[in-house]
């Protein structure tokens, strides 16, 4: 049961996360008529450091920081895919988000699929595009809140029962609200409250980790004991060579994947400019730095001799700052978590509602529909879209939402090739993109569902086969599918849709589209 004081410090935090909430509407206030821009993109005015915030807030999410460290207790190295994953990530963010920004502010693009619908002319195409990104996006919103519960809980702070779903109901609503009235700005703010506070309280903990082993050396050879080992060198916190390429193909298709998200692109769609995505893009490694540093508290947990409840492993590092941190100290790590958890479960439930209303409300069921009216669909939809991932974490095991997040991982690679390569070539076909999205989606989820739901695979025969992540083999299927087909279709004749993105239609070196007034 929490101390009288880590409660007090806990709900000083989340107390204040909820100030900030109602503040919001005073971030960079706007005279224009309701739109959904203003509402889901904050009228594209956040500077670098708004953006950095953001962005940051979003990417690296409450149930990653609890779940690497979880993974690196269970597992050991494996787990610190994350790392070059999110390295990899900041090239691909510099290059693409400053592309796909260029061409979203000057056709006036919100989602992803309203960019595929503009270049390639396809209806069907942008749909498949919209629904994979909103299909992905729920589990992943609901994994905010396990990992909500799971700080709760390691923490004393989540009763058994009904009251704990209130507490954690409660925890919710504010953001809720907030994000209701005032779109993107509410997780805007909130997430300077996230920085501060995940970085100061995760230095402190690392300090006292560092103290009391005496240096990150005796913590690793503690933790290879506890793995079985003998020492570092001999024990499973390094690759075999077995691991290395599920490892690579990990990090690459994972750092792929994450820039399709519909959340990650709203929250680089509401930047300023190409100059500010450039800058942020630079900076983002300061939020890797901090998941490396919870990933170490992951092995400091097995050094410390934590005993994490079977199949909770994401319970490992709050448990060793219970047991390491005074109350106050404590209540403020928990609290920073739970802020973490805030900031990308809002912008998820922004990204799925706009995504609904551009690209399926508006394009199939109400084309007339004025923009005060789309703001308010998407309002409505924004908040259902919280409260299913509340049921579903009430009405599901935890597993269940970990599995499909896994899924939702797969799925949301296969549109890379409509999006990430047509920002630079048209050359392929919608039909062929279409085709080939459809046979990545099967044969991501059969590789998946076949494993028992795990992300990585064996392929080959033998009695070594190579184990690559599958949304890679699943990627590697559809581009061989969407260049075949279009190849196919290109010498039948197979007319294609106009497009509106005054992009080039074929890779060109040496020039450079001029898609933006910012984009230099």
């Amino acid at each position: 049961m929490a101390d009288g004081a880590m409660t007090a410090t806990f709900l000083a935090v989340i107390g204040g996360a909820s100030l900030l909430a109602v503040t919001a509407r005073r971030l960079r206030p706007s005279e224009r008529l309701p739109s959904l821009e203003g509402w889901a993109l904050a009228d594209r005015s956040l500077g670098a450091g708004w953006t950095w915030l953001l962005l940051g807030g979003t990417v690296y999410t409450a149930y990653t920081f609890t779940a690497v460290p979880g993974l690196a207790y269970g597992n050991g190295a494996p787990a610190f895919f994350a790392v070059p994953y999110t390295v990899i990530v900041c090239p691909l963010a510099f290059v693409l988000l400053s592309r796909l920004w260029s061409v979203a502010r000057r056709h006036g693009y919100i989602t992803a699929a309203d960019f595929v619908r503009g270049r390639y002319g396809s209806p069907p195409l942008a749909l498949v595009v919209a629904l994979t990104g909103i299909l992905a996006t729920m589990p992943y919103l609901a994994l905010q809140l396990l990992g909500i519960r799971a700080v709760l809980t390691a923490g004393g702070l989540y009763p058994h029962g009904a009251t704990g779903d209130l507490v954690m109901v409660a925890v919710f609503a504010g953001l809720a609200v907030a994000t209701y009235r005032h779109g993107l700005r509410a997780p805007t703010v909130i997430s300077a409250l996230k920085a501060v506070a995940v970085f100061v309280s995760l230095t402190a903990v690392c300090w006292l980790v560092l103290r009391r082993f005496g240096g990150p050396g005796a913590v690793f050879d503690g933790a290879a004991r506890a793995l079985g080992g003998t020492d570092t060198a001999h024990s499973p916190l390094l690759l075999t060579p077995g691991q290395q390429p599920a490892y690579a193909t990990l990090a690459l298709g994972s750092a792929l994947a994450l820039l399709m998200y519909p959340h990650v692109l709203t929250a680089g769609f509401a930047a300023d400019g190409t100059r500010t995505l450039r800058k942020v893009s630079a900076g983002l490694p300061a939020w890797t730095a901090l998941l490396a540093l919870f990933g170490f508290l992951g092995i400091a947990a097995l050094a410390a001799g934590v005993r994490a409840p079977e199949g909770s492993a994401e319970a490992a590092v709050p448990m060793l700052v219970d047991r390491l941190m005074p109350g106050p100290l404590a209540g403020l790590v928990f609290g920073s978590i739970v802020v973490g958890a805030l900031v990308p479960a809002a912008v998820m439930s922004i990204a799925a509602a706009t995504s609904f209303v551009r690209n399926v409300y508006v394009e199939y069921v109400h084309p007339t529909a004025t923009p005060k009216r789309q703001v308010r669909v998407a309002k409505a939809v924004s908040l259902t879209a919280k409260l299913g991932a509340v049921a579903f974490v009430f009405g599901l095991r935890d597993q269940d939402a970990i599995n499909l997040q896994l899924l939702g991982g797969v799925w949301i690679l296969q549109i890379f090739p409509a999006v990430a390569v047509g920002l630079y070539t048209r050359w392929l076909h919608p039909r062929a993109l279409l085709a080939g999205w459809a046979v990545g989606m099967v044969a991501g989820t059969y590789l998946v569902v076949r494993e028992g739901f795990s992300s990585i695979v064996p392929l080959g025969p033998g009695n070594g086969p190579l184990e690559i992540y599958a949304g890679v083999a699943a990627l590697l299927l559809n581009l061989t599918v969407a260049v075949a087909g279009t190849a196919a279709l290109a010498r039948l004749g197979v007319p294609r849709g106009a497009d509106a993105t005054d992009l080039p239609s074929r890779l060109m070196a040496g020039r450079r589209p001029q898609t933006g007034a910012d984009n230099p």
